[in-house]
């Protein structure tokens, strides 16, 4: 580790601590990730070298935060694993809360051309982690970073979630947030598959031309509240096979809302594909490589990508 000089903690990732870093020999900045490893008498523990070569085959992704190195390091004797990743200056999240204060002020929201850009790279991302078969299952605003000069949108916190088993509560003891989860894991699906991703994009975009999440729910249950009060209760017909999910209840019977009211600033293009992320069973969800086809996105220069 004596090659990087740890510059501040940026944050605490769910899997270990987060550091800004400067690589000595090059000069640029990077991200240290350090991680735990539960680790095996004969050294790294095969799911961890599993994930690592995963990520490395997915960086090569514009779209996803490239790792750069893994540096294998022994400290009191333990063993630690540090991945080195490109350094991004802000993340989605943060993005948002900016634009959100600055409209306060009377400035203006993100341009709808924006949105559109970012949208698309979050789809691209996504449908390049799908296309090798791998689903992220935490994607949110802060797991989106971005490069504001650039401006481009890269998804990180990637694909850790097998070898290191995804936490209820991050080190932090922050509660790992419900807003971007889809209603078959809010519903106890043992099995799920790619669209519990696409269900937290749609959350994502909706967000982005809003300011504000659209199922702020702190309890499974309220979450499923907020999701069935907009886009109506679900039952058998709707979403075959939705009574028999583990957690499934009598939930208040809500017919589907008008989702156009909750997204006044996103276009009737925009709304489609956002009713088309958003629809409960998991089954009727667009696919991410489908919603590049989309015509919210016709009139969007993809020369640039």
């Amino acid at each position: 580790m004596e090659n990087y000089e740890k510059l501040e903690k940026v944050g605490e990732g769910t899997y270990g601590k987060v550091y800004k870093a400067r690589d000595k020999k090059t000069g640029r900045l990077v991200a240290l990730k350090k991680t735990r490893l539960d680790m095996e008498e004969e050294g790294v523990p095969s799911t961890a070298l599993r994930e690592v070569s995963l990520l490395q085959m997915l960086s090569q992704s514009i779209y996803v935060v490239r790792l750069l190195c893994v540096e294998h390091v022994e400290k009191k004797g333990k063993p630690m694993l540090y991945l080195v990743f490109e350094y991004m200056d802000t993340d989605l999240k943060k993005y948002i809360d900016v634009h959100a204060r600055a409209q306060g002020q009377g400035k203006p929201p993100l341009a709808p051309k924006h949105v559109q850009n970012f949208m698309y790279q979050l789809c691209k991302g996504v449908a390049h982690l799908h296309s090798h078969g791998v689903m992220h299952r935490d994607l949110k605003p802060q797991n989106l970073l971005v490069d504001k000069e650039k401006g481009l949108l890269k998804i990180a916190d990637l694909g850790l979630g097998r070898a290191f088993t995804v936490p209820l509560k991050s080190y932090t003891h922050e509660i790992v947030t419900l807003w971007y989860r889809a209603p078959e894991v809010l519903l106890g699906a043992t099995h799920y598959s790619t669209p519990v991703d696409i269900w937290s994009v749609g959350c994502i975009f909706a967000e982005l031309t809003r300011k504000q999440p659209l199922f702020p729910g702190d309890s499974e249950l309220q979450e499923l509240l907020h999701i069935f009060r907009l886009l109506g209760t679900p039952n058998e017909e709707t979403w075959p096979g939705v009574s028999k999910l583990r957690d499934w209840h009598e939930y208040p019977q809500w017919q589907t809302a008008d989702l156009s009211k909750s997204v006044p600033h996103l276009d009737a293009k925009g709304v489609d594909l956002l009713s088309k992320m958003l629809q409960l069973d998991p089954c009727k969800r667009i696919s991410a490589k489908a919603a590049l086809q989309h015509p919210y996105f016709d009139d969007l220069d993809k020369s640039q990508f």
